[in-house]
Formats: C-alpha cells, structure tokens, sequence
C-alpha cells in the first residue's frame, strides 16, 4: 500500500502517523509542492495525505502551486474515489477544492485547546472512540469559514466553527493538529509566520509554555492519532 503526502513545508510531515504507517507497511511519498516538486500521476497511490504549511489558500500569486494542487485534491476525491485526509492547511484546501469558502480566523486559535464533537461527529466511523471533548493543538489564523455543500461538520469550536469534516465516506479533514511529536512545537515555532502569530495570540517567550503544554498532553494526543489513524483505515476501506 502507498500514500501521497503533500507537503508545504519539510517540517510539517505525517509525524506520529509515520509510525503507524510503519506499522502497517504503508509506503508513503512525500510531495514538497512548496519546493517545486511536481503533483504526481495519484491513481498510482492508494490515499492521498495533504499536510499543513504558512501560506494561505488564497496566495496563488505568491504560491502558484496551489492552483493545481487544489484541482488535483478535487479529482482525488470526486472523481478517483480517493481515501483522502487533510490536516490544517490540508483542511482549508479540501474546502477550497470543494466549493468551500476560507478567510482569516476572527479569533486566531494558537495553544492547547478544547475542541467538541458535533453530532454528526459522534455518529462518524471517523470519530469512533474519541471522546466527545477533547484538547488538542492549534495552530492557525485561517479558518474555513463555510463547509463545501455535501460535507459534514464533525467537529467545532467556539472560535471555529469548522473544526473537522467528511465528504462520503472516503474524504476527511481536520484544522486541528494531531500528528504532534515532541519536537513538533519547538520545531513549527522557528517558521518566523507561526512564531509571529503566537506571540501575537500569547506575548513573547509563549513558546516555551506551548511546549510544556504540548509535552503533558502528548500522552493524549498520541492516544488520540493512532485511534483517528485506525478509523480513517477501517472507515475507507484500507484496512486489511
């Protein structure tokens, strides 16, 4: 079995689901689109994985790129049937792709916070097992503002409505992190955009009490990412 992984950005990877791609002897390429990497032929791929990255959606001239990335995100998922997961930026790509519309966050939302399931959620083989509240990583001033008619809302907060959502029973999405790793804080905080929101959103010095927060609930997010990892599995059909 193999993935495509886009990537904008060398530090913001699958992370903790590269272990449990390892598990199960999933192959995954990674497409460094921001480096002038090509969009691969994907009907060679069995999922396509799209990862978070500082740009916005909206930056085409800066990021010519995301033009046919988002055109290749749509075929994947409307026309090949594609299991499909997007992640932060991956999120707010999905909802572009689809007819969705994405605009700065009003409330930027950077640190450890409680994000809820919505009903929708609860009923989802993509949410199974997850508790119905729960902390996790943010990281974004960009939010999808309106979910692409035929998705579901799976999970919200109350600064961003649109936390998480599915197309069918293939496509998921989520504008929280749960990939994280131990040095995945101190790792995103040298990219002078993220490090500039958080100070923004928390006053200088806020990186090292990010990361205090990250590294005691770490336990939790990686609970968490393997039981996400199992459902997209079992919910697209991949599982063996």
């Amino acid at each position: 079995m193999k993935f495509a992984v886009f990537q904008h950005i060398a530090c913001e990877h699958p992370g903790a689901f590269r272990q449990y791609f390892a598990e199960d002897g999933v192959e995954w390429d990674a497409f460094e689109l921001d480096e002038g990497e090509a969009i691969p032929d994907l009907s060679g791929y069995d999922a396509l994985w799209v990862m978070g990255g500082p740009m916005d959606v909206w930056q085409e001239d800066a990021h010519p790129w995301l033009v046919p990335e988002k055109a290749a995100i749509r075929r994947a998922i409307t026309e090949l049937d594609m299991p499909f997961m997007g992640i932060c930026l991956g999120h707010q790509l999905m909802a572009e792709a689809l007819g969705g519309k994405v605009g700065p966050s009003t409330t930027p939302e950077i640190g450890i916070m409680q994000v809820e399931l919505t009903d929708a959620g609860k009923a989802s083989p993509f949410l199974t097992g997850l508790n119905p509240q729960t902390a996790c990583l943010q990281w974004h001033s960009a939010e999808v503002l309106q979910a692409p008619e035929g998705c579901s809302v799976l999970v919200s907060s109350p600064a961003c409505t649109v936390q998480a959502m599915s197309y069918g029973h293939k496509a998921f999405s989520m504008q929280y992190h749960v990939e994280v790793e131990p040095d995945t804080v101190p790792n995103w905080g040298a990219i002078p955009e993220y490090k500039s929101a958080l100070e923004k959103a928390a006053g200088e010095g806020a990186l090292e009490d990010f990361k205090a927060g990250a590294d005691t609930a770490m336990e939790a997010f990686n609970r968490d990412s393997r039981q996400i990892y199992r459902n997209f599995m079992t919910a697209t059909g991949l599982a063996g």
